[in-house]
């Protein structure tokens, strides 16, 4: 099973809407997007919303744009996805540059970059499914998890 927590700027909720539309209904792939309970406001109740619901989810998506350097929340799902291991992307549509730190990982430009995100995803997941077969979880996910890079960087040219 995958589902991909979409890290955003509120900003950018439209843009991560049409990403989690497109990776569900072109590719069966549920994400969740930050529709924040109303209740949940405050600093700590909202940390804790977000690190249960990224607790539900198998990979990281950051949706970043000029507007994501104001905000705070985006860096800071992308710190608990790594402590994780997620495996994680970013969406810079466009001729926006993602942020020197998070160019580390793969980067999509265009919906049809998602197309193959979705494609290394499910790579990542079988690739994981093989290795469980023959190595412990920690090991198989490390190594599931250098398959989706690969397969996602080499079909993006980077």
């Amino acid at each position: 099973m995958i589902k991909v927590f979409l890290s955003h700027q509120s900003a950018d909720s439209s843009l991560a809407l049409q990403i989690s539309q497109r990776l569900k209904i072109h590719h069966g792939i549920d994400s969740y997007l930050d529709i924040i309970d109303p209740s949940v406001r405050r600093g700590e109740d909202l940390a804790k919303h977000i690190q249960t619901e990224l607790g539900k989810c198998t990979q990281l998506l950051a949706v970043v744009s000029e507007r994501t350097q104001l905000s705070w929340w985006v860096p800071w799902e992308i710190g608990v996805a790594t402590e994780k291991d997620y495996p994680l992307a970013t969406y810079s549509g466009g001729n926006t540059s993602p942020p020197e730190y998070l160019k580390k990982w793969p980067y999509l430009r265009s919906l049809t970059d998602v197309d193959h995100y979705a494609h290394a995803s499910k790579t990542g997941v079988r690739s994981f499914g093989e290795k469980r077969a023959t190595l412990n979880e920690s090991t198989a996910r490390m190594a599931s998890n250098q398959d989706f890079y690969s397969t996602l960087r080499k079909s993006l040219g980077q």
